[in-house]
């Protein structure tokens, strides 16, 4: 039996209708799963697949969108299976077909991301570790939002550079900033839930108009590292941010805050991908160091 095969007989059983699909339609855009339609010309379902080894990590995505689903505040495709085999481990969602953005879509996005923020939990962290991307990310409840950024996020990151060869200066400077940050968090954010990696390319609209998000890397933190993202690679318009601003105003010194947050996705795209991640890096480490004097 292939494992087209499998994962059409896991959705039959889940579904109680027997699921006879065409042969895959192979999906361009990720960079770390394969990724598939299968449809039977009346259901169609999107299904990412990976190497056995990685089923730990599909467990945690459908954890993951069902945590988002539970706050009933922005679409998320439903999660309907995790499975493998020998060779291989799979994740099967709800097939959305998307569209372009309608008038006031992007308002309603930001609205609804500030609902999701409005879920909150009584420490920071989530109940189990999951991944950024490709790498590993710990989670462990923390009460204190600056001890959990600087064991589970800022320090985690070093580390890693660190084992992966990317040495002197940035891990000078990541050790000062490691125990200067403090200041730089002066609000006391709740727990929200968050995305967690919440770039361009992790947003669409629905044919309706309706946002969703998705390939998410979910935990309860400050809101804010979920909208700092958005800011790092681009994506989401003037509209966004006053929809969000509407359903929840930014704190002062929210700007920077927003380069502290997203230091630590440079750091992570430096351990995936090298390149000039660690100059950035660098120059967002002093830019900080700077602001605490």
């Amino acid at each position: 039996m292939s494992v087209w095969q499998t994962i059409a007989a896991q959705i039959g059983e889940l579904t109680g209708e027997p699921f006879a699909p065409a042969a895959p339609q192979t999906l361009g855009g990720g960079c770390i799963n394969s990724a598939v339609r299968l449809s039977d010309g009346q259901r169609r379902f999107f299904v990412k697949v990976n190497a056995a080894a990685r089923r730990d990590m599909f467990e945690a995505e459908r954890d993951g969108l069902d945590e988002l689903a539970r706050a009933e505040a922005i679409r998320v495709p439903l999660a309907i299976a995790v499975g493998s085999d020998r060779a291989q481990s799979w994740l099967i969602l709800e097939d959305i077909a998307f569209g372009r953005p309608g008038p006031g879509s992007a308002r309603r996005a930001g609205r609804a991301l500030a609902a999701l923020h409005r879920r909150t939990a009584p420490a920071f962290g989530w109940h189990r570790d999951n991944t950024i991307g490709a790498t590993a990310q710990p989670n462990d409840w923390a009460d204190s939002w600056v001890e959990f950024w600087r064991a589970h996020r800022l320090g985690f990151q070093l580390r890693l550079a660190a084992h992966n060869g990317h040495r002197g200066r940035l891990q000078d400077l990541g050790e000062r900033l490691l125990t200067r940050f403090d200041s730089l968090i002066d609000h006391a954010p709740c727990a929200s839930l968050l995305h967690g990696d919440l770039w361009g390319g992790n947003i669409g609209y629905a044919t309706d108009g309706e946002p969703v998000i998705f390939d998410p890397a979910v935990y309860y933190g400050d809101r804010e590292a979920d909208l700092a993202m958005t800011e790092l690679f681009g994506g989401f318009d003037g509209a966004f941010y006053a929809g969000y601003r509407e359903g929840w105003p930014l704190d002062a010194g929210y700007a920077v805050r927003r380069t502290l947050y997203n230091l630590y996705h440079v750091l992570n795209h430096l351990n995936l991908f090298g390149g000039g991640y660690g100059a950035q890096a660098e120059d967002m480490m002093r830019r900080l160091l700077a602001e605490i004097g």
